[in-house]
């Protein structure tokens, strides 16, 4: 059974394209632009559902770094990136 869930929510699609991933593979999304992309991560880890978001270069353009990572639903475990502060 399906751990996570992503989905396209808003596009030029007129069906809302979807994910799933397991507690083993974790899953990650992508959103690009000419000038960089965000990805986002989840993955599961003792007992926890943890995720991350990183700025990326995308075809050349753009920097690398993360943003902030936390637990999934709990504010209060959210860490922003020193460089990104």
């Amino acid at each position: 059974m399906s751990h996570f869930y992503a989905m396209i929510s808003e596009s030029a699609r007129k069906t809302v394209p979807t994910a799933r991933g397991f507690k083993s593979t974790g899953i990650t999304t992508e959103a690009c632009a000419w000038g960089g992309k965000v990805v986002t991560r989840f993955w599961h880890s003792d007992g926890v559902d943890k995720f991350d978001v990183w700025m990326m270069p995308h075809h050349g353009s753009g920097d690398g770094e993360l943003l902030l990572s936390g637990v999934v639903g709990n504010a209060e475990s959210v860490e922003v990136s020193k460089e990104a502060a």
